[in-house]
């Protein structure tokens, strides 16, 4: 049996393919094959990809275990201007309905697909807990969110399971949002971001990919799962526990001011704004979180090495 990964050499689309090339045949759409090849597993094969077509690939759709939808430009990479939002905003929407138009082409339909969102779905949440039955926020991440999960229903009128994959912030070595949160602790200028009581709901990267393998595997699985740590983290604790994995101070601090005034909308909707998100349905299927605690997980990246 075969899964196809769509965004295979990203942060955790890397992580994923390492993990289930031994048991599945994985096969990585890539617009760079070279670039794929050189940081995927040799067990791992690469086709080709425009991330916008299903031309090329949708053979491998058919009869596949699962298809992943891991694309997506990477939502923290500079100021959100209107050109950013729309690329943020098509790679998502292109990706989904390409996956889609492969699926509909397949004469035997995969096993189920998994639609990458994100925790951005709910918008600010401020101190409530938001888990699957809360409803879409308002703002720019609800938008894309409902971009990438918009084509579920047309998935799942063809009899597909389908997953929508909300997950959090993803701490992991070597990439992910966590290599640029570091950055000022390695100058020791690191610490919060306005008031620091804003909620940051976070997950292990080697949590998120074996959420991701139990809901491939387990297939009464369908729906909405978030995937966050049972103990989301206050902004001002979560830095404080960063600065001490790195043997640094947290100390500094960015008022909101000036967040905003250096990042624009995506200091409100990303760095200001909390968000306090409980995996409840993952907890009901019977998946258990390895990385519970915040500083545990974060002196196993930093000091040990060992997540993974």
């Amino acid at each position: 049996m075969c899964i196809v990964i769509a965004g295979a050499t990203g942060f955790i689309g890397r992580a994923l393919s390492a993990a289930l090339c031994g048991d599945y045949e994985v096969i990585a759409l890539s617009r760079d094959v070279r670039r794929a090849q050189q940081v995927l597993p040799p067990a791992v094969t690469t086709v080709q990809w425009d991330a916008r077509t299903h031309e090329g690939w949708a053979e491998h759709a058919n009869g596949a275990a699962a298809v992943v939808d891991l694309v997506g430009e990477n939502i923290g990479a500079g100021r959100w201007t209107r050109a950013r939002k729309q690329r943020i905003m098509q790679s998502r929407a292109d990706a989904a309905q390409a996956i889609l138009m492969a699926v509909r082409q397949a004469r035997t339909k995969p096993d189920v697909v998994i639609l990458g969102s994100a925790v951005g779905y709910y918008g600010p949440g401020g101190d409530e807990t938001l888990d699957e039955d809360c409803p879409a926020g308002k703002g720019f991440l609800p938008e894309v969110c409902r971009a990438v999960e918009g084509c579920a229903d047309a998935l799942e009128a063809m009899g597909v399971r389908v997953v929508r994959l909300r997950t959090g912030l993803v701490l992991g070595p070597g990439g992910g949002a966590l290599q640029k949160m570091a950055l000022p602790f390695r100058f020791h200028v690191g610490g919060r971001i306005g008031s620091g009581r804003q909620w940051m709901s976070w997950v292990s990267l080697r949590d998120e990919v074996a959420t991701i393998r139990y809901l491939i595997e387990n297939k009464t699985l369908r729906g909405a799962y978030n995937v966050t740590a049972p103990q989301p983290a206050r902004a001002a604790d979560f830095f404080h526990a960063l600065g001490r994995a790195m043997g640094r101070r947290s100390w500094a601090l960015m008022p909101a001011f000036v967040a905003r005034a250096l990042f624009g909308q995506m200091a409100d909707e990303v760095l200001l704004a909390g968000q306090r998100v409980a995996a409840r349905r993952l907890a009901e299927a019977g998946f258990t979180f390895q990385d519970h605690d915040l500083q545990t997980t974060l002196d196993d990246i930093y000091l040990r090495g060992t997540n993974p």
